[in-house]
């Protein structure tokens, strides 16, 4: 399997507020409210696995943090494309 189109990646509809939205136009806010969100979310058993999820979208966020990206379209291509399989965004690279 090759590395996902970065253009597709960023137009992939992802979970927001009030519904859904290109994963491009998630905001560093949003990035963040998501990582909270899924790692509040993290238990054990079958939840367990929300965990290294959560842990990408903190990573994303910091990831934008430092580059001052208001939204994730505003990064690196090579930083997105790395970790949408973290982030189920899209299907994980074997």
């Amino acid at each position: 399997m090759s590395a996902p189109d970065h253009a597709a990646v960023l137009a992939e509809r992802v979970h927001a507020p009030g519904g859904t939205k290109p994963f491009g136009e998630m905001t560093a806010a949003e990035v963040r409210d998501r990582a909270d969100e899924l790692r509040a979310a993290t238990g054990w058993g079958p939840t367990a696995r929300v965990g290294p999820v959560a842990r990408a979208w903190a990573e994303l966020g910091r990831a934008m943090d430092a580059a001052g990206a208001a939204a994730v379209a505003d990064l690196d291509p090579g930083v997105v494309t790395e970790l949408a399989g973290k982030l189920w965004v899209v299907p994980r690279l074997l």
